[in-house]
């Protein structure tokens, strides 16, 4: 009996040594990373595990945004100097630029985060779209009656919040859930015609809102459960190579004060993804 169990463990190992080709792996000890199997056993190299995204090698990138670029934003959302506080995290910075990739042919959104001296401190991706709805994406523009799920990760890549909005034909409702699928509240629209709301609702109570100043929603007025101002965001150009050829938008966000959670991150939430889940509306 022990030769037999031998013989099958012996012929269990060979089997594996044979299927399983040198590569990397996801880690049993951390699902973050990847660790390397070189054919016979597994190694101490490891490094991170590659962040999922919709993202598609069709969509062409025009550029990036250098440090200058991000500069001239934060002034022409009227971000006087400096704005002193900080920490290096989405949900501490007084000012976040959110930028959204500019591509000739779209089909997922993407967005670079920087504070507001350009260090980039996030990122914005769009996750577990279809095949065919990344095709509707590319060749139509019924973005709105398709679900939307985004991830905002930060400058690690690890998820810190998700944003889902269901698809819709007429009012919005965006769910906002911490990174590790807890859930955080809703941002509901309130109106469909005149100057755009949505509301921030958190166990079934209003804690505040986002409240349009034009009728083309293109800058916002972030309140607390007062009607209070407690941040802003102000849509921003990307230049005209960007704006002939792609519909990126760019904005900056600005926090007249600290703000305790849940708003905390209802307003990173729509900072971050005020484009996706606003502009799209507009067609």
């Amino acid at each position: 009996m022990l030769r037999i169990l031998a013989q099958v463990s012996d012929f269990r190992t060979t089997l594996i040594r044979v299927n399983l080709a040198p590569g990397w792996y996801p880690d049993n000890a951390d699902p973050r990373f990847v660790r390397w199997w070189d054919g016979t056993q597994w190694t101490s190299h490891v490094q991170p595990r590659q962040q999922q995204t919709d993202a598609h090698h069709a969509e062409m990138q025009m550029g990036g945004t250098g440090q200058d670029r991000v500069a001239q934003q934060v002034q022409r959302a009227g971000v006087q100097g400096v704005v002193q506080g900080g920490g290096g995290t989405l949900f501490t910075e007084p000012v976040l630029v959110v930028n959204q990739k500019a591509k000739l042919v779209e089909m997922s959104n993407s967005y670079v985060i920087y504070d507001q001296h350009a260090r980039h401190i996030g990122t914005v991706e769009q996750v577990g779209q279809s095949g065919a709805a990344k095709a509707l994406r590319a060749f139509t523009k019924l973005d709105s009656m398709l679900d939307v799920r985004l991830e905002i990760r930060d400058v690690q890549g690890h998820p810190v919040l998700r944003i889902t909005r269901p698809a819709t034909m007429w009012k919005s409702k965006v769910l906002v859930e911490r990174g590790d699928g807890m859930p955080i509240g809703e941002i509901i629209q309130e109106n469909v015609f005149g100057k755009v709301r949505f509301a921030y609702v958190c166990n079934g109570m209003k804690v505040g809102g986002i409240y349009a100043e034009n009728f083309r929603a293109w800058n916002f007025s972030l309140r607390d459960h007062t009607e209070t101002e407690v941040a802003r965001i102000t849509k921003t150009w990307q230049g005209m190579a960007k704006a002939m050829f792609s519909t990126a938008d760019n904005y900056v966000v600005q926090f007249h004060r600290q703000v305790p959670d849940p708003l905390l991150s209802m307003i990173v939430a729509s900072g971050v993804t005020v484009d996706t889940v606003l502009s799209q509306n507009q067609g």
